[in-house]
């Protein structure tokens, strides 16, 4: 079957009629069913860019699962070991590449927030960022050691020395302070320029103790914390209303949370703890990058552990150009929820809270860069 240029080109043995959704994305795609345990090929142009493969086992809701993260893509052999779904090829607008273990986003403007589930502190606005590299992990316990070791000698000093269930799971009980000490010693110790201070003047290096009053050089290309308008942009991965990275709905195969099927009626479950990382005692975190990545090749945008990122808490959103939240508060902001969270607090616009000297054995972090 050959369509026109702006659809799929797709080949299997036997199919069934092949079914379209209203476009979601920048291009009209086909949708083609194909069995479970049968395989297919799928064929795009070569002009079509920025774009994943995806899964979902139904249309109504479709669910959709990214099998992918390939970027830029042209073509797949996809081997349905699935029950029986539907494939597509999902372009977004963003541009997005890779660079040493970063999602190099080229942002457009984005909806903030949304109105899905009634979240009076997250009402939609428009959000236009920068162009931002962001970890596509969570840091993870063996990156935060290398530099925590390199930083406490060379005159750093952190709360907390970090934790973690193994090498390759994401660190946590780090406060807000241990981070962005954190992602200036990495900075440092990479080459780069350091992005926090304790003077206006950007001339001290913010290195010790609980500052508040912290200034930041946001146009130098040091390693820093996500401000709350990043993380959302890039957890979204380029879909537009969806409650998760991955669509609508989500199930333990997406993503270490705590389901409770009955209690949501978008939580597919099973319910309970993850059972990928409910072995041993808690926390029941999963080695960073265990599940599907996002449209933008982000892993645990969902779960595993919240991520502590800039902004102070407030409401309502400032929106506009690159928004960094309150200049002041009380509570600093966590992101994504984890592996004891319930599905809506790992929904893509849930806001979570702390005190930034707070350690949790389920909140980590992730790093960005100016670009």
């Amino acid at each position: 079957m050959k369509t026109s240029i702006l659809r799929l080109w797709l080949a299997l043995a036997a199919f069934a009629t092949a079914a379209t959704l209203p476009a979601q994305t920048v291009t009209t795609l086909n949708l083609v069913p194909t069995p479970a345990g049968g395989s297919l090929v799928i064929y795009w142009p070569a002009a079509l860019t920025n774009g994943v493969i995806q899964y979902s086992t139904a249309l109504t809701p479709a669910n959709w699962i990214t099998l992918s993260n390939a970027v830029p893509v042209q073509a797949i052999l996809v081997s349905n070991t699935l029950p029986a779904g539907f494939f597509r090829y999902y372009q977004t607008s963003v541009t997005v590449s890779m660079n040493n273990g970063m999602a190099v986003i080229s942002p457009v403007p984005f909806t903030m927030g949304d109105t899905l589930d009634g979240e009076s502190d997250a009402l939609p606005v428009s959000v236009t960022l920068s162009a931002f590299g962001m970890d596509t992990n969570l840091v993870t316990y063996a990156e935060w050691q290398a530099i925590y070791n390199w930083a406490t000698n060379h005159g750093y000093s952190f709360d907390n020395p970090g934790a973690g269930q193994a090498s390759g799971h994401p660190v946590q009980t780090v406060n807000w302070y241990d981070t962005v000490k954190w992602c200036n010693a990495r900075s440092q110790q990479a080459g780069l320029p350091p992005v926090y201070f304790t003077d206006a003047g950007l001339t001290r290096v913010y290195t010790n103790g609980d500052v508040n009053a912290i200034s930041v050089n946001w146009n130098t290309n040091g390693y820093r914390l996500p401000t709350e308008a990043e993380w959302e942009m890039a957890a979204r991965g380029g879909l537009v209303g969806q409650r998760f990275p991955g669509g609508n709905t989500l199930s333990e195969t997406n993503a270490n949370y705590y389901a409770s099927p009955g209690m949501l009626a978008y939580d597919a479950g099973p319910a309970g703890y993850n059972p990928a990382g409910a072995t041993g005692a808690v926390p029941y975190t999963t080695p960073a990058g265990s599940f599907p990545a996002n449209g933008y090749g982000l892993t645990d945008m969902a779960g595993n552990v919240a991520e502590w990122c800039w902004d102070w808490y407030g409401t309502a959103y400032a929106g506009g150009s690159n928004p960094k939240g309150p200049a002041t508060g009380q509570y600093r902001v966590l992101r994504g929820g984890s592996w004891d969270s319930l599905a809506n607090v790992v929904r893509c616009a849930s806001r979570s809270i702390d005190t930034p000297t707070d350690a949790r054995y389920d909140a980590g972090f992730r790093c960005v860069r100016h670009q």
